[in-house]
């Protein structure tokens, strides 16, 4: 009868060891904690007194544990054995060749070849008991060795995720720093330092790649008194990784010298003792450059390092890309705001003009309300406008509402929006014009025209701070600035409750006045040169010269139309004078002058009748001032261009569009 009790005892402590070898992965533990763990019981497993675990460090084997005697390692044999990648008995020992290959994952991103396999092996002294049966021992040390090598790839492999994770969070954290910066020179430095800090490396540079002169242009370069350094764009491990656009490592003394430039380290007194360098894309995939980082402070760099620098190069792109974007929106924007601020300059050197400038200056840098008055054709939106661009506001819009042309039924909705389906027209959600001026400015020009029922909803709003769309029901928060404006007597208005008077002390707490242009002296002058300067310019032809006897006719001319007017006169001359010098008949002014003076006809009649004939005169000479155009004669006439047509046909007086219909 056979013996069964040693293989099933056998067996019984080969499970028992998987077992512990099982457990103990099941903890984050370290390749030596678990070494120091689990040795002493595959010793035990394998009947070994002496014996341990040898890797290869600089050329030399190196015991990473061991037990027993320290006996001489046999390098001849651990070499044959990893040579033909199995077990090999000889000299009293069992040698048994332990390769743990590179991680697949890391690999692939760095794009290097395969990571240098960790190299050792297993050495146990050869027993009596393994002597008399070394093919039996051989398969139990085979097994056992494919366990630990399991073993190992599962534990390095966990710690190089952990690693990943902790690395990518680290690189994240500073990515979203570098997005915060607003200077390229603080953000190359930034990059600049979290690669050292991660890579533990002395420096780190960006190249930014120079296709034109086909140079890279390294930033921050230190030691360098221009902090930038230039190298040809085919020279040294950066030429490589821009040929290749593939990562590449080079640590010295173990590869080709004649790969570093080492002209730059004499310009520099430097010396290069490794370096890890990737390529870096921009946001269309392009390549626009090369990462490197110099110098690890240990033995040198490693594939993974090549990942990390990698993940960096991709987020430094970013940034810098992004940064330039940011950077080139903002001159554009900036350039925007004074084309537009210099579109509606205002012009005077009149006292009252260079007061109201003087505080309109003051007021711009505050949000107080203000309430501008003036007649019609004052420059009252001029001066709203040049109160925005003055003021910190002047990148947000400027949104300028006429209140005179809004009937009440429509006015919530053109201030405060509404929501779809809110009435019959409202097909879909539309903001309202303080939505529309989120962070800038409103102009309400012609406010004293606004009905009761408006005035109390722009009120609550002022005073609240929040508009509710017509058919919502959400208060929705605006940042608005106001301006209001009007050529109603107000202080009249309030006394007969045609205006709410908590209204005006809330749009009323900086009042600025402007005069009529007749009462500006030299301002004429001023201000007919610039429209002449502006005209020219638009319909592309020299600027012609004022005469003597037109700037005389200029400054006599009562301008009943204020500056609206002038701008409507110096347009027609601009157009219609083709000499280089303008005289008095060319402004064509007689016939204003006539009719603003005592060249009409006498007015007679009833009551009535006086009103009705006054009010043609009135509309006639309107449109004739303003050249035929409707919208300017509306303006000038302090209506709006529906309003005028309605007018002319209660007075029973002809349309322009009637006369082109008869003909």
């Amino acid at each position: 009868m056979k013996d069964r009790t040693q293989p099933q005892t056998s067996q019984n402590a080969e499970i028992r060891l998987f077992s512990e070898v099982l457990n103990a992965l099941k903890r984050d533990i370290s390749r030596a904690d678990f070494i120091q763990l689990m040795f002493p019981a595959v010793m035990s497993w394998l009947e070994g007194n002496t014996g341990g675990i040898v890797n290869q460090a600089s050329g030399r084997w190196i015991r990473e544990i061991w037990m027993g005697n320290q006996e001489d390692v046999p390098e001849l044999l651990i070499g044959e054995t990893l040579d033909l990648g199995k077990i090999q008995y000889a000299d009293g020992w069992f040698v048994a060749p332990m390769v743990t290959a590179g991680h697949r994952d890391q690999v692939e991103a760095t794009g290097l070849p395969d990571d240098a396999p960790l190299v050792a092996a297993l050495l146990v002294s050869a027993e009596e008991s393994n002597e008399a049966n070394p093919r039996q021992f051989i398969q139990r040390l085979h097994r056992i060795t494919e366990l630990l090598i399991a073993a190992f790839e599962n534990i390095d492999g966990r710690h190089l995720r952990i690693r990943r994770v902790n690395q990518l969070q680290a690189v994240l954290d500073a990515s979203a720093q570098w997005q915060r910066l607003e200077d390229d020179t603080v953000l190359l430095h930034g990059i600049a330092d979290t690669a050292t800090e991660l890579l533990d490396c002395e420096r780190a540079s960006i190249f930014l790649w120079d296709k034109r002169r086909k140079k890279l242009i390294g930033r921050p370069a230190l030691g360098v008194a221009e902090g930038a350094l230039e190298v040809d764009d085919d020279v040294g491990v950066v030429g490589e990784v821009l040929g290749t656009q593939e990562s590449k490592i080079w640590n010295g003394g173990s590869d080709d010298e004649s790969r570093v430039n080492r002209k730059v380290d004499q310009s520099l007194e430097f010396e290069t003792r490794s370096l890890v360098a990737v390529p870096m894309h921009g946001q269309r995939n392009d390549l626009i450059g090369v990462f490197e980082a110099i110098n690890h402070n240990g033995e040198g760099f490693e594939a993974s390092d090549a990942t990390v620098l990698r993940d960096l190069a991709t987020h430094a792109a970013v940034a810098i890309q992004s940064l330039k974007t940011r950077k080139k929106l903002a001159a554009t924007c900036d350039r925007l705001v004074e084309d537009a601020a210099s579109a509606s300059p205002l012009i005077g050197e009149h006292p009252s003009i260079t007061k109201i400038r003087k505080t309109s200056a003051k007021v711009a840098k505050t949000d107080l309300s203000v309430l501008v008055l003036g007649k019609n054709g004052t420059g009252k939106e001029v001066l709203a406008r040049h109160i925005h661009f003055e003021s910190e506001r002047r990148n947000a819009p400027f949104i300028a509402v006429n209140c005179a042309a809004l009937v009440e039924s429509l006015l919530e909705s053109e201030l405060f929006g509404h929501e779809k389906g809110a009435f019959t027209d409202a097909n879909q959600t539309r903001q309202g014009k303080f939505e529309l001026a989120s962070s800038g400015t409103l102009f309400l020009d012609e406010v004293g025209d606004m009905s009761p029922g408006g005035q109390a909803k722009l009120l609550r709003v002022l005073e609240e701070k929040v508009v509710v769309r017509v058919g919502g029901s959400q208060t929705i928060p605006v940042d608005v600035r106001v301006i209001a404006a009007t050529n109603q007597p107000l202080e009249e208005m309030i006394a007969e409750k045609r205006f709410r008077e908590d209204l005006y002390f809330r749009l009323n707490v900086v009042n600025l006045s402007l005069p009529p242009l007749s009462q500006r002296g030299d301002d004429i002058l001023l201000l007919a040169n610039h429209f002449l300067e502006q005209f020219c310019y638009q319909i592309g032809r020299s600027v012609p010269v004022f005469q003597r006897n037109a700037q005389d006719a200029l400054q006599s001319h009562p301008w009943p139309g204020n500056i609206r007017e002038l701008r409507n006169t110096i347009e027609r001359v601009a157009y219609l004078c083709g000499d280089q010098e303008i005289e008095k008949d060319d402004l064509m002014l007689t016939t204003a002058l006539r009719n603003a003076g005592q060249g009409h006809l006498p007015i007679t009649g009833t009551l009535n009748d006086a009103t009705r004939q006054f009010q043609v005169e009135h509309i006639e000479r309107a449109i004739e001032m303003c050249s035929g155009n409707m919208t300017d004669a509306a303006a000038y006439l302090g209506l709006h261009r529906s309003n005028i047509y309605r007018k002319m046909g209660q007075l029973g007086m002809k349309r322009p569009e009637d006369d082109e219909r008869s003909n």
